[in-house]
Formats: structure tokens, C-alpha cells, sequence
């Protein structure tokens, strides 16, 4: 029997084929370990295609779910990709020092060595927009609508600290923390910075002509892509106002968040510059080809405090207009898109911009996404347990 490099739990609400960006990431990374050497063992919701199941934001038992999963299979490693929605989290209105998650004792009890990858972090402004208009079951017309919001608004408000204080508790008691931008790591204050992966896994890559005829999109002209959940941080109210500038196209290919209470739906305007395509959540191929149909990637958010999207583009040739967001700014810096206060204006202007220095920016992005490939991605998760187990076997022999 060949003997592994180690055995990885790799915990993860989300895991394909269920949706969401965590999912995604969280197979990529499992699958190049794999190749690596790794035994990696995922525990994830039962539409996953994990090993392990019962994982859900509604379970209050989830930290039970994995104990009972490591005292199973002994693992070297607890790798917990933290997005506390994925797992359940609880605003305390009254006593913020109550707000938790449904994970909080997996720390507190777990005695394996425990890595820990941040999806989010925000600051107080992004925070308290992340309260946005629900539909509120059990109630009906716009006073039980109204109440919900005042209620999400004071509960935000109250629980800032207590939110950012999760995520240190959590790095303090991990023997890693991985984010994915310098940005993140000053909001958690610490751990180590390995970027989000992205390629493409198409064996063959095709032209733009070929990809466009996929999606039947226009051959001439460029094209700007807006790509994501329909959630109301997403900003893609902008493009209801944008006015598209000559030459380029927007194509909007959005999904459902299943976790997310929103009715949100685009009321765009009849216009022969914005392409709205009714395709859902795409698989790694179509997402692949729709990349490689556009020229940038748009992203006006409200929030953000990383961008999977944005990695995705980057790691097939496109530059960004993103919204001049911390997060944003950071890749920006290093010529790899342009960031612009969130304004139909100014994200039009952008546009304007982004084709004039295009070969500027390409070959910036083009350089980047080397960065981006997930071997290279699994080889530095490599390096941070290799020195966690060694730790441990030092201790031992001590």
C-alpha cells in the first residue's frame, strides 16, 4: 500500500456537485492535493459529493458531525474552510459576547491540529450592507418586511465586533489561517496569504469565435462579463443605469443562492448592449468557455472581502472594473484592472478605459495568472502541513 503524505479532513458546507463558490474552491484544492499524495477526506451537506455528510447552516450540531468524523478516520489535519453563513451563525440582539457559530466547538474541543482558510472578513461599512431587504417568512406586506430589516440592522450594528472577534478566535486557535489577499489578512490580523486558484480545464482551448457561438453571443465588438449569485451585494443594480459604451457588450450570466433569502431579479431595460443569459450555475467547462467569450470581467459590488469571480477572470486572461472596494484596490495596484467609485457613470467611463490600455492590462493579468494555477496552489497548502506535522512529530519524539 503506498504510503500517503498524510490524511486531510477537509471541511466544507458546500462541495460540487452542490453550488457555491466554496464548493468550488474546496474541490479544486482537494483534487490537486489528491495528486499530490494527500488522503484527503470531505465532509460536506449531503448534496455534496463528499465522504462525510450531515453539515448544514441550519445544524446547531455541526461541530459534533465532524468530531465524530475525525475520531472515525484519526486525520493528521482539520482543513475548515470558514464562511460562517456556511455553517451557521447566530447575532446575538442583546448580549453580542452570545453571538456564534454552529462550529464554535469544534475549536474549542478538537485536539488535531487544525488549518483554517478565511472566505470573509469586512469592514464595518461592507458589514452593515450586508443587511438587505428579505422576504420574511411568517410575515407579510411591507410592515413585516420593515420590521425584519430594523431587526437584521440592530443585530449588525450590535455584533460588528463580535463577528470579527469569531474570526480571531478561530486563527488563535488554528495552527494556520490561509486568506486570500493582503487585505484579508490585516482585517483577521494574521495568517498566511495563498491566492484563490483559477484555470481552465478545458483540454484544448478554444478561440473566442468558438466560445462566443456557444453562448450565442455577438462575434465583434468586446465583451464585459458580469458573473455571480443574484444577491443584492453583487451591486449589478448599476447595470440597470450603465449606459454600454460603444464597442463593448455586457453579458450577465447569474444563479440563485440557495442559502439566501433575497428575491432579487434584474429589471433591465431593453437594450441590444446587455446580453442576460439564462444558463444558472455553469459547470468547470462552460465557465471555462465563458471566459474565454469575454474581454473583462465587471464587478460592481457592494461588498466584498474576496472575489472567487475575480480570481476565475484573472486566471483566464481578463482584467477587471471592479468597485474601489479595499479588496479590489489591492489587485488593481498590481495592474490587473481598475477600480471605480460605484456609479453607472464612472463603471462606463471604466469600460472606456479598460480598452484603451487593454494590451496594458492583459499582459499584466496574463504574468499573474501564473500564480493562479491550482498545482501551484496544492503545493503551498503542502508546505504549511508538512511543517504542522512536523511540529507534531517533534513534539512526540520530545
Amino acid at each position: 500500500m503506498t504510503k500517503t503524505l498524510g490524511r486531510i479532513l477537509m471541511v466544507s458546507t458546500e462541495y460540487p456537485p452542490m453550488q457555491g463558490g466554496v464548493g468550488r474552491y474546496t474541490s479544486n484544492v482537494t483534487r490537486e492535493l489528491r495528486k499530490i499524495g494527500y488522503e484527503v477526506h470531505v465532509a460536506c451537506n449531503e448534496k455534496g459529493d463528499g465522504q462525510f455528510f450531515g453539515l448544514s447552516p441550519d445544524n446547531s450540531n455541526n461541530s459534533n458531525v465532524i468530531l465524530k468524523i475525525i475520531d472515525e478516520i484519526q486525520p493528521d489535519i482539520i482543513h475548515v474552510q470558514f464562511e460562517h453563513g456556511l455553517y451557521g451563525i447566530v447575532l446575538d440582539p442583546l448580549n453580542p459576547k452570545k453571538t456564534r457559530t454552529n462550529i464554535d466547538s469544534l475549536y474549542e474541543k478538537c485536539k488535531v491540529p487544525i488549518v483554517t482558510t478565511f472566505h470573509s472578513a469586512y469592514s464595518f461599512r461592507e458589514w452593515m450592507k450586508l443587511v438587505v431587504p428579505l422576504e420574511c417568512a411568517g410575515r407579510t406586506g411591507k410592515v413585516g418586511v420593515l420590521a425584519g430589516m430594523v431587526k437584521a440592522y440592530w443585530e449588525h450594528l450590535l455584533n460588528y465586533r463580535s463577528f470579527h472577534n469569531l474570526n480571531k478566535d478561530k486563527l488563535r486557535r488554528s495552527q494556520a489561517g490561509i486568506v486570500f489577499s493582503r487585505h484579508l489578512l490585516n482585517m483577521i490580523g494574521g495568517g498566511e496569504v495563498i491566492y484563490h486558484g483559477a484555470e481552465s480545464f478545458i483540454s484544448s482551448r478554444p478561440t473566442k469565435e468558438e466560445a462566443r457561438t456557444r453562448f450565442s453571443l455577438p462575434q465583434q465588438g468586446r465583451i464585459a462579463l458580469a458573473l455571480g449569485f443574484r444577491t443584492a451585494t453583487k451591486g449589478w443594480d448599476i447595470l440597470t443605469r450603465i449606459k454600454v459604451p460603444d464597442g463593448w457588450s455586457i453579458v450577465v450570466s447569474s444563479s440563485k443562492n440557495h442559502y439566501n433569502k433575497e428575491n432579487l431579479t434584474l429589471q433591465l431595460e431593453k437594450n441590444n448592449n446587455i446580453i442576460v443569459l439564462e444558463n444558472d450555475f455553469l459547470s468547470e467547462r462552460d465557465l471555462a468557455l465563458l471566459f474565454y467569450a469575454s474581454d473583462a470581467i465587471v464587478l460592481p459590488y457592494k461588498v466584498s472581502s474576496g472575489s472567487g469571480v475575480m480570481f476565475d477572470a484573472l486566471g483566464h486572461g481578463l482584467p477587471f472594473i471592479a468597485t474601489d472596494l479595499e479588496f479590489f484596490k489591492e489587485f488593481s495596484a498590481k495592474g490587473l484592472g481598475l477600480t471605480v467609485r460605484r456609479d453607472p457613470i464612472e463603471f462606463s467611463n471604466g469600460l472606456v478605459a479598460i480598452k484603451r490600455n487593454y494590451a496594458n492590462y492583459k499582459e499584466a493579468v496574463n504574468t499573474f495568472k501564473k500564480k493562479l494555477r491550482w498545482d501551484i496552489i496544492a503545493k503551498q497548502h503542502a508546505m504549511i502541513y508538512s511543517r504542522i506535522m512536523e511540529k507534531g512529530t517533534d513534539i512526540i519524539a520530545a
